[in-house]
């Protein structure tokens, strides 16, 4: 019997089952895909807080950023710029792979292409039931980590439900020309409710794509031909790749000898769908929790409703905040959207903002609640009476 078996070999299964090894407790991971990183459609840019959580990551990075160019939907824009690296875009499958190997390094035990059906919490521990293969396998453990993406299936079982509101991904690697900086791309005939993107890795190479709220394989072909049409890429992407995002928390991200991490808990950014920092955040709380309960010998879901009081103690506000700022956007037409885009660039709200010290890679809030606070944009909100943000 291991003391926990988690399911899910992306970075956030890893890192929990790395830092638990690291604590002294015995660690299997079960993946259904045959490697880590296998087909992951994250655009894999992140902070430099993020990056000193992942020791070792400096080997994935394809490129640092420092600034940004947002167009608008009638195609005005605006660059974004401050000083030092704001951003890393890293190889995300390397990115997997190296926090996957570390783990190893550490004692995890890993199945690979071990798909789990079934998920069976007791008094005695937790039984695992997966397929390797064409064999079964069975697992038991003191405890287990659902952290398995966005696949609501165990959750179900166990009497979490489901996470109901998503965001759907849509990107290709490409060839780019001349593109030194990440674009931002608004607009509904870009990205139905979201926006869309094409951020620079190596030379001569970029990632393009979008989240949307509908068809984001007819956004991401439409996106495609447009930015051809622009003279920014080449005509041939590299495959598609599809993927969603939570756009809001489980209720109840615990329950006896389990909890559930990452995106499987909707511990993603509603405004960006970025989900690998939270993701870790959480995972530190979940690690810190298991190995006091494990060394306790409970594992309840009393025990264990601790860890989500700590999670929500972080991110419940700033998930909170996000979610209406990415509310907010949806609800605007493109016509409302420009004319927010022309108030920020006529008052220099956008330069104001930038050299707040609040301002963060990771952390949105304070900046969505500061920018609003203009009275310029104010009277904007009010114009097209739109709800009010959380407090």
């Amino acid at each position: 019997m291991f003391d926990v078996v988690v399911i899910g070999a992306g970075i956030t299964g890893s890192y929990t089952a790395r830092e638990l090894a690291r604590l002294g407790h015995s660690v299997a991971v079960v993946e259904r895909h045959p490697e880590p990183g296998y087909k992951t459609s994250c655009t894999g840019i992140i902070s430099r807080a993020c990056l000193d959580m992942l020791p070792g990551s400096s080997s994935a990075i394809q490129r640092e950023a420092r600034s940004a160019t947002v167009f608008s939907p009638a195609g005005n824009h605006v660059r974004i710029e401050r000083e030092g690296t704001q951003a890393y875009i890293l190889d995300r499958p390397s990115l997997d792979r190296l926090v996957a190997e570390q783990a190893a390094q550490m004692g995890v035990e890993y199945f690979f292409s071990t798909p789990a059906t079934s998920l069976r919490s007791g008094d005695r521990g937790v039984h695992i039931k997966a397929e390797q293969g064409s064999r079964p396998l069975e697992l038991s453990a003191r405890a287990c980590v659902i952290a398995c993406g966005t696949a609501p299936g165990l959750i179900k079982q166990i009497g979490l439900g489901s996470i109901r509101e998503f965001a759907h991904g849509a990107q290709a690697e490409v060839t780019c020309r001349n593109t030194d900086e990440v674009e931002v791309y608004s607009g509904k005939h870009m990205a139905p409710g979201f926006f869309a993107w094409l951020a620079p890795t190596v030379p001569g190479k970029a990632k393009a794509g979008l989240l949307s709220n509908r068809n984001p394989g007819r956004a991401i072909a439409s996106f495609l031909k447009y930015l051809e049409s622009r003279g920014k890429i080449l005509p041939v992407a590299q495959g598609i790749s599809f993927g969603s995002i939570p756009l809001k928390p489980l209720a109840r991200t615990y329950s006896q000898r389990t909890l559930i991490v990452g995106d499987a808990a909707g511990q993603a950014k509603p405004t960006t769908g970025g989900g690998i920092y939270f993701g870790l955040l959480c995972a530190e709380t979940a690690v810190r929790t298991l190995d006091e309960s494990l060394k306790g010998d409970d594992l309840s879901g009393k025990r264990l409703a601790l860890y989500q009081k700590r999670w929500h103690k972080i991110l419940k506000h700033e998930l909170a905040i996000d979610y209406w700022a990415h509310r907010f956007y949806q609800s605007l037409t493109d016509k409302q959207v420009e004319h927010i885009f022309q108030v920020i660039l006529r008052h220099g709200i956008h330069e104001s903002l930038l050299t707040s010290p609040d301002i963060t890679f990771d952390w949105h809030g304070k900046v969505i609640l500061d920018a609003i606070k203009h009275r310029s944009l104010q009277r904007s909100l009010e114009k097209f009476k739109l709800f009010q943000p959380p407090s």
